[in-house]
């Protein structure tokens, strides 16, 4: 899957992660897809309680070595 923006969360902890994931996908289009990779152990929480609650999709997750890697449709 492609995506239009990307946002590294590498060695940030909770919150940060969703906060900068939403501030980025503030200045994206509806429909975009964000994709963020994240070490913080609490991002397979967080990421996807934000998008439920955002009004997001989350479309994809996977791993990259240490990383999640998540896909985010903006609602």
């Amino acid at each position: 899957m492609t995506w239009d923006n990307e946002l590294d969360a590498r060695g940030l902890l909770c919150p940060l992660p969703v906060l900068k994931a939403r501030k980025r996908l503030q200045g994206m289009d509806s429909g975009e897809v964000l994709r963020v990779i994240a070490t913080d152990p609490a991002a397979v929480i967080d990421v996807p309680h934000f998008c439920n609650e955002a009004g997001h999709l989350l479309v994809g997750t996977s791993e990259e070595g240490e990383a999640q890697v998540y896909l985010i449709r903006k609602g």
